[in-house]
């Protein structure tokens, strides 16, 4: 293993790009952040700074990184979804390892052209698939492998989105819209979708899907409701107020993600200031918003196996809950806790997985942080074993996405090509 700290060059410093980032903070013995490129100046130079970057490597735009030669050794590419192909391939031909975030790109041609220009260029790539990374996953896919529960034969998964976090990034934020950003099974269930494929382990044959935009349209919309929240007869009687979602943190001292996603100025004057000119402000009944604020979405797999997906809204920000069926027995996880019934002797154990956060890295059950060890490992071994969502695996799962998108505005079956 090289004992030489991996450099890395960051495409797009928002929450994403600067959480991943903060690996080097915790093992600065083995990343070091040597190139920022990002348009907005305030994320821009908050993140160069931090890591000491290199006047010379520090860029406004992806395409001014590229023009130069090879000055690291990986990219994250954590740009806006629909921004994705375009570095993506360019970073493939000059030869950088690539850690991508998802989803891969907002079409499958592009996804196939991302994988076309890393096999041809024979670089290590990664899609930031987290929940695959994650200690939970990883102990789940030991103990179907162990044959606990025999063979698999169906699991019903759900994605409880958050009633205020639909709000905040999927009607007045960057994913409210299909032209702008993509579909929302796309933006924000492709983690979903790829983990059943993960756990399942088979080839998805066919699927179907249902889903509408059913609560967040004008329709729906109180009687005097104004265009803003600070503006609004009615807002103290809506859970979506702005001025409850965002305000109401930082009365509380939460100044982290989402509140400083509206402004760099987290005082409370700062954020009242974004609410009353900028989108987060916004009644979320009157929004240009089109996607989904619920979904479910059905799968056949190889061998006569089904899971059953659903991705609403309408509830509280929480773990994923997952139920697998197998022939032995069955199994309900939420994300730490595991059940097992086991058919054999009728009985019911119940253990706790301990997930992967650090001080620094505690995103999505400590999943950001073991994705980005393994990155690491990989370029630092150059062994491809540590990277559980390649090119090739990455592909199938939006594959699947894409094509149950298709059903769903469809209304029909999509069978899989073979």
């Amino acid at each position: 293993m090289s004992k030489v700290p991996v450099k890395l060059l960051i495409i797009g410093a928002g929450s994403r790009g600067a959480t991943y980032a903060e690996f080097a903070k915790i093992h600065p013995d083995r990343v070091q952040v040597v190139g920022v490129a990002e348009p907005r100046a305030h994320y821009r130079d908050s993140l160069a700074q931090q890591y000491d970057v290199p006047t010379e490597h520090i860029f406004t735009t992806w395409e001014d990184a590229a023009a130069l030669p090879r000055f690291a050794d990986a990219v994250i590419i954590a740009t806006q979804d629909a921004m994705h192909a375009a570095p993506a391939i360019a970073f493939a031909n000059l030869g950088y390892d690539i850690l991508l975030e998802k989803p891969m790109a907002t079409s499958l041609h592009d996804c196939q052209r991302i994988v076309d220009a890393v096999e041809k260029n024979d670089v290590l790539f990664a899609v930031c698939h987290i929940l695959r990374y994650r200690n939970f996953t990883q102990q789940l896919k030991k103990i179907i492998a162990e044959g606990t529960l025999g063979e698999i034969v169906s699991i019903q998964h759900l994605e409880p989105v958050g009633y205020w976090h639909q709000a905040h990034s999927f009607v007045r934020g960057n994913w409210r819209n299909e032209q702008e950003s993509a579909f929302m099974l796309l933006t924000k269930s492709c983690h979903d979708v790829d983990w059943i494929s993960y756990i399942m382990d088979s080839k998805c044959e066919s699927v179907a899907s249902f889903g509408t935009l059913k609560h967040f349209r004008q329709e729906e919309m109180p009687e005097g409701a104004g265009e803003r929240c600070l503006d609004c007869s009615v807002e103290p009687s809506c859970v979506y107020s702005a001025k409850k979602i965002y305000l109401g943190r930082v009365q509380r001292g939460e100044t982290g993600w989402p509140v400083d996603i509206l402004t760099p100025d987290t005082t409370e004057a700062g954020v009242t200031k974004a609410l009353r000119e900028g989108p987060y402000g916004r009644c979320v009944y009157r929004c240009d918003n089109d996607v989904v604020d619920n979904q479910v979405v059905i799968m056949q797999f190889a061998g006569g196996k089904t899971a059953a997906f659903t991705m609403t809204a309408f509830n509280d920000t929480m773990e994923r809950k997952t139920r697998i069926f197998g022939t032995k027995g069955d199994l309900y996880a939420d994300g730490s806790k595991v059940q097992i019934f086991d058919f054999m002797t009728d009985k019911i154990t119940t253990f706790e997985i301990p997930d992967d956060s650090t001080e620094h890295l505690t995103g999505h059950g400590g999943g950001d942080y073991a994705l980005m060890d393994h990155f690491i490992m990989a370029l630092a071994t150059r062994d491809r074993k540590f990277i559980f969502s390649g090119p090739q695996a990455t592909l199938e799962s939006h594959t699947i996405v894409f094509a149950a998108e298709q059903a769903r505005k469809e209304k029909r079956v999509v069978t899989l090509d073979s």
